[in-house]
């Protein structure tokens, strides 16, 4: 590559994309982003109608798997029918995940246990499914992990499992980053704040109490916004490009400054 070229750093067209809980709001972000880009992407997903609806604004070639990373075999079942579907596997971007809320007095161990699973333990398991993967193939590949700014910062309302979970995932993030790094395998988390989705929409509603929220919120915004799709998309491409080949092992926070005051 040489450097009057630098937009080449940032092609992914014909790398084969993975996505897990693609039709959630940053899976479908993720989604619609890398086909965009020109990637082949393999979209799974727990409901089957809202990932075929994914996949129908997704203008490359597509497969649709029902399913998600909750066990060993489910996540060595989604690389092997992607790399069935297209022969290899490339990115790998896990977006699947939950949150309960609950002040601890009031939380049960279950629930603590189920966002821990869903967070921590599906991520270490899909990305060793697809490691071994990009492994045997020989020449790289890139991991993208949905971290969160409460992996480094606590919440007042109820987030101890969240929180905690995050946390996780960015010690995930690094220590993949540290053991994978003679690999040419990166690992690394985009961290976003709040951005809009069909979860956060009501944020962004004319309302007296949206406007509370957001009240509240901003005056920790050094952007003075919330997050929109788009502030996802471009971090994305970077971590799953050759642009980032250097970085490995990072949390990208898509914050608009809220983690840097």
């Amino acid at each position: 590559m040489s450097l009057s070229d630098p937009i080449s750093l940032f092609d992914v067209k014909g790398k084969v994309a993975l996505i897990t809980g693609a039709s959630g709001a940053f899976g479908t972000v993720a989604a619609e982003s890398l086909a965009a880009a020109g990637c082949k992407v393999a979209l799974a997903g727990g409901n089957s109608k809202a990932v075929s609806e994914v996949a129908g604004r997704c203008n490359t070639e597509t497969i649709q798997i029902t399913g998600r990373p909750d066990s060993e075999q489910a996540c060595n079942d989604l690389v092997a029918k992607t790399v069935d579907a297209f022969g290899r596997l490339d990115i790998l971007v896990v977006a699947s995940g939950m949150n309960k809320v609950a002040k601890i007095d009031d939380m049960e161990p279950a629930t603590f246990e189920a966002v821990m699973n869903a967070n921590v333990t599906q991520s270490w398991m899909m990305s060793r499914a697809a490691i071994r993967q990009m492994k045997s193939q020989g020449d790289g590949g890139k991991v993208v992990l949905m971290s969160s700014a409460r992996g480094l910062l606590g919440h007042p309302a109820g987030y101890t499992a969240y929180c905690a979970s995050k946390a996780a995932v960015d010690g995930i993030t690094k220590a993949l980053g540290c053991e994978l790094g003679p690999t040419g395998i990166t690992v690394n988390a985009i961290a976003p704040t709040v951005f809009r989705s069909p979860l956060t929409a009501w944020m962004f509603e004319d309302t007296a109490e949206a406007e509370t929220v957001r009240t509240g919120f901003l005056t920790r915004v050094p952007k003075g916004r919330l997050g929109e799709p788009e502030d996802l998309a471009g971090p994305l491409l970077f971590l799953a490009s050759r642009a980032s080949d250097f970085y490995t092992g990072h949390i990208l926070y898509a914050d608009g400054g809220y983690t840097a005051g």
